[in-house]
């Protein structure tokens, strides 16, 4: 007899949100989880020194703390211990001349200091961010909704009423355009197209990419709106509320459980699932796995007895992965002293980079399989607002690289020998850490000396410790515009279904794409019942 309702493969954001939401439901689930603990890319360790605590990974959780999941389970998981750090400043750029700008929560703040770059531009982003907040719910509901189904067509048969149809074709076609165009005639600063340039590559695609300028105008928006937060202690402690919640609902989560092969039951049905020590596992009304395409068709479903589609196939053979990403860490004796202004020190997010083109060069060198000569980065600063993560009057930096080749061809820097194999090494990954250390040495006060430890991770440590990282792409699959959207993971993919009766595939590899806003989860969740 089966014991749980639904069994869930994974224990990522997604997965958690969809034991919760199905739990709120009354019903009971399983969540199962190769690794010893759960998280997916959220995870907090003491990596670099005793008393320093890092997300080691993913961090920053607007995109959570703005989602309708949040807004299902979000007094849930207070209630469980949960609480968020907020930054006054979330975002900035420096660039190597000492250049900058910061962003903050305070519009009539951000206009002044734009137009003090270049008159005019801070009333630019004025009008720019009022005219997206009057298409935000439509712009959310194309994001974040199930793209199949009649809740869209409704709310697409609304804006053609409103707009017309030509209007709306306008509107589509307005947000389809590349940032770089976007960037260089909307704002005449250089260090304004800065600011807004690299988060283009925290949503997996560059500048030149379709529908990048469309990602910078929603970042800037929920940004601005809610922030940089991050979890008060460490990212940890949202994966304790979530276990307590999903206890509490009467669910369970099982660490160590590797699934080995999904079980076929009557009418080809998903039945449950078996784990590498031979356990098997049956659920009453499926089974969600929260994992890339090549790991449900391929290892899971390997032996499957029925064929696949022809048109799984073919996704499967098409479907590729994008650039990886590293992680850099470093414990302080005291927090950075940026040459350039004490209100950097404040900033939660702040990118290092030339600029636009630094953005554009970095990332097309990453796409070609080489190890940027400029690379851009992402300085985290969570003890600026979050003191409890290092002993009193010390700090932590977490760094992010989001143009990192998977597999690594030559360096565009010329100085680092690479393996011909291509493969990622110990000495390959310190030699690009001291690259990009060196960089923030040009800008931290002191920083040699401040150093207690550091601690990095390349792309292939982070597929090391997620296998649903390909690569170290931590965005579950290239997010350009052909395999996004209604397309993704496949052209013929609706919403979170499979061919399989009671198979459902959630994650970053499905609609509505990476992030930690549980997205995926969310939709299937509240589509069961």
């Amino acid at each position: 007899m089966a014991e749980f309702d639904y069994i869930i493969v994974g224990s990522g954001i997604n997965a958690l949100v969809a034991a919760a939401m199905l739990g709120k439901k009354g019903r009971r689930v399983l969540v199962l989880e190769r690794n010893d603990r759960i998280g997916g890319c959220l995870r907090t360790e003491e990596i670099t020194a005793p008393s320093f605590v890092h997300d080691v990974m993913a961090t920053t959780m607007v995109l959570f703390l703005t989602s309708p999941a949040y807004g299902a389970i979000g007094k849930d998981l207070e209630a469980r211990g949960l609480e968020f750090a907020h930054a006054d400043l979330p975002t900035g750029v420096l660039r190597p001349d000492g250049s900058h700008v910061v962003l903050s929560k305070d519009r009539q703040r951000n206009v002044a200091a734009f137009e003090a770059l270049a008159p005019g531009d801070g009333k630019v982003f004025d009008r720019e961010m009022g005219a997206f907040g009057a298409d935000a719910a439509f712009v959310f509901a194309l994001l974040g909704g199930n793209l199949w189904s009649s809740t869209i067509l409704k709310t697409v048969a609304r804006e053609a009423w409103k707009r017309g149809l030509r209007g709306l074709a306008a509107w589509f076609g307005e947000a389809l355009e590349p940032a770089r165009p976007y960037l260089e005639s909307t704002y005449q600063s250089e260090v304004l197209q800065a600011l807004w340039a690299p988060w283009a590559l925290h949503c997996g695609l560059g500048p030149e990419s379709a529908y990048s300028a469309e990602m910078v105008k929603v970042i800037g928006f929920a940004i601005e709106l809610a922030g940089c937060p991050i979890v008060k202690g460490g990212a940890t402690n949202l994966l304790a509320a979530f276990e307590k919640l999903i206890a509490d609902q009467g669910g369970s989560i099982r660490t160590m459980a590797d699934v080995e092969q999904l079980l076929p039951g009557p009418g080809g049905r998903a039945d449950g699932v078996r784990l590498v020590d031979g356990t098997e596992i049956r659920a009453k009304s499926g089974v969600i796995a929260s994992v890339t395409p090549h790991q449900l068709y391929g290892r899971l479903m390997g032996d499957w007895p029925a064929p696949l589609p022809a048109d799984v196939e073919t996704g499967l053979k098409r479907y590729r992965y994008g650039k990886g990403d590293m992680q850099i860490h470093y414990a302080l004796k005291a927090p950075p002293r940026w040459k350039h202004g004490e209100d950097l020190g404040k900033v939660a997010l702040l990118h290092l980079t030339p600029g636009l083109d630094g953005v554009s060069r970095s990332a097309n060198e990453a796409e070609r399989g080489m190890l940027p000569a400029v690379p851009t980065i992402c300085v985290g600063q969570p003890t600026s607002f979050d003191p409890s993560r290092a002993p009193e009057g010390q700090a932590i930096l977490w760094i992010q690289l989001p143009d990192a080749p998977r597999h690594i061809k030559g360096d565009a820097g010329g100085t680092i020998a690479c393996p011909a194999d291509g493969r990622w090494t110990e000495s390959v990954r310190e030699a690009f850490a001291d690259r990009v250390e060196a960089i923030l040495k040009d800008h931290i006060e002191g920083l040699a000396e401040d150093v207690i430890a550091r601690r990095s991770y390349s792309p292939a440590d982070l597929e090391a410790m997620n296998i649903n990282l390909v690569g170290g792409d931590p965005y579950g699959g290239f997010c350009g515009l052909d395999q996004f959207f209604l397309w993704r993971p496949f052209k013929s993919t609706v919403n979170h279904k499979t061919h399989v009766p009671g198979l459902y595939n959630i994650g970053a590899s499905t609609h509505p794409g990476p992030g930690l806003a549980g997205g995926s989860g969310f939709l299937l969740a509240s589509s069961l019942k």
